[in-house]
């Protein structure tokens, strides 16, 4: 067995610094020298004959101590945590995955990293039906027990974070930067709540910028941390397939959402539902699914949908437009046809209903309905 991570954290450090050396590499060296004090003396011919190339033996030889002792810096924060495989706060739902990180960077709640979740992703630009269906199951799933697990992108990501937030549970957004940085920048003040009974988690070290390489691969984190995965929204060749392939990969759950034949952002849930995801419509239809992986699920059925329509509060020609809606986008001109009502009427009827929460405007003069 390895060295105890806290004896040597900063060769561990080090040694996550070093470029071309990844998860699979960083367990290659460790299962071959015991620990990265040992690999860090290796002579330059050892090194090579483990495959390594010239750039990371120069690396190794001469670790990048400055940016280690940024990292411990930054540790020494109120809630600011390093994990290595060997501790005991490791996941191990993600330390059961292939390649997992030999390190994670957490602010926050250590300990919500070991409880049951469920992972929540999609389209970073979401028809507003779209966004409102990522709270909604966030709510629910929160409320019932399940930490949300997400990448704090905007858009959907947003959307599932605060809709646990709202709901009083508790979510871990998975970042694509260092753990001194937030991005996109938008999101501060939304990382700020996520941190305070949550967490965010990076495998990044400190000072590493929003590359975009960097987001595909902290997919396989959301995911590796969650039972199952669910795709809200996406397109066909979305990022937030990668996750559910990742999630597919690493013997987890994959859920999706349907919706419009219409709806670009609906292809990528159709096609993941076509190659075996289970389509879902409710958040129970999820929770059923995992509960056997689980036994501390709260009763569900005694969370409501705190934006559900109450149509005792509608006058009979708003509830004519509703009938007449479904759930995919439909012109103005159209509702206006087909309800019989002036022009007028229907423009005050739907900013009535927007209001209410019960329609959603999106591009091209559309209405579509919330459920």
């Amino acid at each position: 067995m390895p060295e105890p991570a806290k004896q040597g954290i900063r060769f561990w450090l080090a040694l996550h610094r070093v470029q071309g050396v990844g998860p699979a590499t960083f367990a290659k060296l460790l299962a071959r020298y015991g620990s990265p004090e040992t690999v860090l003396q290796c002579s330059p011919a050892e090194l090579a004959h483990c495959g390594l190339k010239d750039f990371s033996i120069k690396s190794i030889r001469n670790p990048d101590w400055q940016g280690v002792d940024r990292d411990l810096q930054w540790s020494s924060g109120a809630n600011h945590h390093i994990l290595t495989w060997h501790e005991p706060g490791y996941p191990a739902m993600l330390l059961e995955s292939p390649a997992p990180p030999p390190l994670l960077y957490i602010n926050g709640n250590v300990d919500i990293l070991s409880q049951h979740q469920v992972a929540m992703v999609g389209s970073r630009n979401p028809t507003p039906a779209g966004r409102g269906t990522a709270i909604d199951f966030s709510r629910h799933l929160a409320a019932a027990g399940l930490a949300i697990t997400s990448g704090l992108a905007i858009g959907i990501d947003s959307a599932c974070h605060q809709g646990a937030l709202d709901a009083g549970g508790q979510t871990i957004a998975v970042t694509g930067t260092g753990p001194d940085r937030i991005y996109p920048g938008r999101n501060k003040n939304l990382a700020c709540r996520i941190a305070e009974t949550g967490a965010i988690v990076s495998e990044y070290p400190t000072g590493t910028s929003p590359r975009p390489e960097n987001f595909p691969r902290r997919n396989r984190i959301i995911s590796g941390l969650a039972m199952g995965t669910l795709v809200v929204e996406a397109a066909s060749r979305s990022g937030s397939l990668i996750t559910a392939q990742h999630a597919l990969e690493q013997g987890r759950e994959v859920f999706a959402i349907p919706g419009s034949i219409h709806n670009p952002l609906s292809r990528g849930c159709h096609k993941l539902i076509r190659q075996g995801a289970k389509l879902v419509e409710t958040a129970d239809d999820i929770i059923s699914e995992l509960h056997p992986l689980a036994a501390i699920y709260k009763d569900s059925t005694q969370v409501t949908n705190n934006k559900e329509l109450n149509t005792a509060n509608l006058d009979h020609g708003s509830l004519r437009i509703l009938e007449e809606m479904g759930y995919s986008p439909v012109p103005i001109d159209e509702i206006i046809s087909k309800s019989g009502l002036t022009a007028e009427e229907v423009s005050s009827m739907m900013l009535f209903l927007e209001l209410q929460g019960s329609v959603a405007s999106s591009p091209g003069g559309c209405f579509i309905r919330v459920k």
